[in-house]
């Protein structure tokens, strides 16, 4: 049943166990606190939304958010592009997970939801080069998936920084993609085993006592693998995933209506693009500009200390076990905020450095797209709704 009142983790809870909460910049002689400002996180969906700019507003109500990003404008803009897209359920709830929970983490970033007008590849692949052709977008967060094909490889220049990009505060830089690896185990979907995207699975998050991190284990339909036609490997990172550590997210859309606790790899996904808006920040205010995900934001995930994570070393997905350092069901693990933003802010990339990562597990090479239609986890398995969305 549905819950007037949230039931899963709230924002404060996830930013003190990862550490978003101690991480701050010095500038002109005074602390700002990492939380986004100036960037702009792009969130891409299928369908319509029609109650997400109300459900923002709750969310942030409810948890002390700013509603307003650091220009003093509405947190959210919504672009439906092309057509106008019918609204879906399943779709709506991706949204309202999507938005809020990037809001959570970086609370002061703009957020820009694109629609694609249907689920197709096509169309989302439409709605991604829309989203890293904005001005100020330096994260693009794609929370869906589908099989892999041959011909995914075609697909990476949308995945890619379009020539002379502008990033956050107005800078030229990098724009970054992240992507879900999947809710059903082995293997991992496309697009998270592309070489340009950052592949975000899924734990089960354990707290202890006011909140403090206490212990992750590997969430069983964490999405991992080798891709079959490149050799890719995938995740790169991973994040709370478990619907039975999820998070409250709150959907007003009609059949939603409601608080209800969330899962699924889609969740870490703009959580870790609302990081990488966090990192931008603290690069932008030393006049570095936003990172290049595939040059230099995978590069530096794999080049930085294994301290800039928690190494999730216990659990298992379908056909393969967490262990200590990089495996295939939870990448180099989850963030240790305080640590891995202050290092990917300082990084700069080098032959060096992505030699090594293909060293420690995500060979350099061909990436594939799928020309099937592509769904949210939660969507792809109606049947199974409730494996990645408990419903309180």
């Amino acid at each position: 049943m549905l819950s007037f009142n949230p039931t899963g983790l709230v924002p404060a809870q996830v930013r003190h166990a990862y550490g978003f909460d101690q991480v701050a910049f010095a500038h002109r002689g005074r602390m700002i606190s990492g939380d986004g400002r100036g960037q702009t996180i792009a969130i891409v969906t299928a369908y319509d939304a029609p109650t997400i700019e109300n459900d923002i507003n709750v969310f942030s109500r409810k948890f002390g958010l700013p509603t307003t990003d650091a220009y003093g404008k509405p947190t959210l803009t919504k672009v439906i592009h092309r057509s106008q897209p019918p609204a879906d359920s399943g779709w709506a709830l991706e949204a309202s997970l999507d938005v809020e929970w990037a809001h959570a983490i970086a609370p002061k970033a703009h957020i820009l939801l694109v629609e694609a007008a249907s689920a197709s590849t096509t169309d989302l692949l439409t709605a991604v080069d829309y989203a890293r052709s904005q001005d100020g977008v330096v994260a693009v967060s794609m929370s869906w998936g589908g099989h892999e094909t041959p011909f995914d490889v075609y697909h990476d220049e949308y995945l890619s920084t379009p020539a002379g990009h502008i990033g956050g505060y107005g800078v030229a830089g990098g724009v970054t993609f992240v992507s879900a690896s999947g809710d059903n185990g082995q293997p991992a979907s496309w697009p998270a085993t592309s070489t340009h995207v950052v592949a975000v699975g899924g734990t089960t998050l354990t707290l202890g006592r006011k909140s403090r991190y206490r212990g992750e284990s590997a969430w069983s339909g964490s999405g991992g693998g080798v891709s079959q036609y490149s050799g890719t490997y995938a995740p790169d990172v991973a994040y709370d995933a478990d619907p039975n550590s999820g998070f409250s997210v709150y959907d007003s859309y009609e059949g939603n209506g409601g608080w209800q606790t969330v899962g699924g790899t889609s969740a870490g996904c703009p959580q870790w693009a609302a990081l990488i808006a966090i990192v931008d920040q603290g690069r932008e205010m030393r006049g570095l500009s936003s990172l290049d995900g595939p040059s230099e934001t995978l590069a530096g995930l794999y080049a930085i200390s294994h301290k800039a994570f928690n190494d999730v070393t216990t659990g298992a997905n379908s056909n393969y076990s967490a262990g200590p350092g990089y495996d295939l069901v939870t990448g180099r693990g989850s963030p240790v905020a305080s640590r891995l933003i202050p290092s990917l802010v300082a990084y700069q990339a080098s032959a060096t450095a992505a030699v090594q990562r293909a060293v420690v597990g995500t060979p350099v090479g061909a990436s594939s797209v799928t020309t099937a239609t592509i769904t949210t986890g939660k969507r792809r398995d109606v049947a199974s709704l409730f494996g990645t969305t408990e419903i309180a």
